[in-house]
């Protein structure tokens, strides 16, 4: 037994060197893929065409440096909720047929770290350019709102002044985001004078709810719940995009 164990020791050793190796491979792999927004799409979300035709922009607010809202019971930071909102988007306008273009895809800003000019002018700029020079024909900007009353809650969405188009694709947007959240004050749509709404293509900049409400900012640390607000503005753009009659966007506004 002792020469039988002697002969086998090695061979036992690199098989269980081997296991370990590849136990600890697909835990690192497990580790990531549940650590981000999952890639594929819930098993009820069924794929179409409805969006073949568009090209769509997803603008996630804030990144790296710019860290926007923050939530004032737990401290969550907006630009994570915008980034996991709009990654899942991404997934859903996708299964929709819709080429989709995205400012930013993880925690970082689009300005140099010592710009000739404002770094967040410089941030909005190379946002604007990605979005035009990647051909979209509608853009969607992800932001968490706060205000100084805590009362404040329900989602929102605004647009470029002046602007039918904007108009139209934000209140498309707002009744599916009041009806899908059932939110404790449905809102109505507002104007802004967004950067970001201001390329000539039909634009709306979604807050998605508030930090500062304490309801809403446990809300929206819920995955589940963040799942539901793509969902609602998924089903925002289908109904926009079945318009009978979509009005033309401003020109592009020159700054």
């Amino acid at each position: 037994m002792k020469k039988i164990l002697t002969y086998l020791w090695p061979t036992m050793w690199l098989v269980a060197t081997g296991c370990c190796a590849l136990a600890l491979a697909l835990s690192g792999v497990y580790n990531r893929q549940t650590s981000a927004v999952p890639v594929s799409l819930p098993e009820d979300i069924a794929p179409s065409s409805a969006l073949s035709s568009f090209c769509i922009a997803i603008d996630a607010g804030h990144g790296g440096y710019d860290g926007g809202a923050v939530g004032r019971k737990s401290r969550v930071i907006e630009k994570e909720l915008n980034l996991d909102v709009t990654l899942r988007l991404r997934e859903l306008l996708r299964a929709q047929g819709a080429h989709v273009i995205m400012t930013r895809d993880g925690d970082y800003s689009l300005c140099d770290d010592n710009p000739p000019i404002r770094r967040k002018l410089q941030d909005m700029q190379r946002r604007a350019l990605l979005v035009l020079e990647g051909g979209a024909e509608l853009l969607l900007s992800i932001h968490m709102n706060e205000y100084s009353n805590g009362r404040q809650a329900g989602p929102q969405v605004f647009f470029r002044e002046g602007c039918p188009a904007g108009r139209a694709l934000a209140q498309s947007l707002q009744i599916a985001m009041n009806e899908g959240l059932q939110p404790q004050r449905n809102r109505q749509i507002n104007t802004g004078d967004y950067y970001i709404l201001t390329l000539g293509i039909p634009s709306a900049l979604v807050e998605c709810g508030f930090l500062s409400n304490a309801q809403e900012e446990a809300l929206l640390q819920d995955a589940a719940y963040r799942e539901r607000v793509a969902r609602s503005i998924r089903d925002g753009v289908l109904a926009w995009a079945a318009l009978e009659e979509r009005p033309e966007a401003l020109p592009k506004r020159q700054r």
